[in-house]
């Protein structure tokens, strides 16, 4: 394995650790919208709220480091970053950059094989 392959597995590793943030970080949302805040409101359940919103909580710190962790490579765009960051205060954002990060994935897998 030369250095450009170690740069590119690393980059690779990285970008699969933010796309399984972002899709924590959007299912805990959707939990927190769809499950934990109705059986509060509707059942009178306020423990559904305490416990889902510090997991969401946590899932979105992770998300919003990760974001600063893979970008800071300086290979990514301005507008993805952006698209990135503005992702985690749009609900279910998180589930569509997901998207996003399994393309750029994918290009970066590829050009692996492409030097091969």
């Amino acid at each position: 394995m030369n250095h450009d392959d170690g740069i590119r597995a690393a980059e690779l590793r990285q970008l699969r650790r933010l796309r399984l943030a972002a899709l924590a970080e959007g299912m805990t949302l959707v939990v927190l919208v769809l499950v934990a805040m109705p059986a509060k409101h509707l059942f009178g359940l306020p423990a559904a709220t305490k416990v889902v919103g510090p997991v969401h909580g946590l899932a979105f710190v992770a998300y919003a480091w990760m974001i600063l962790a893979t970008v800071s490579n300086d290979s990514w765009r301005r507008g993805e970053i952006l698209r990135l960051t503005i992702a985690a205060f749009v609900p279910f954002g998180t589930l569509l950059s997901a998207g996003l990060l399994q393309r750029k994935e994918a290009a970066l897998v590829a050009a692996g094989q492409g030097r091969a």
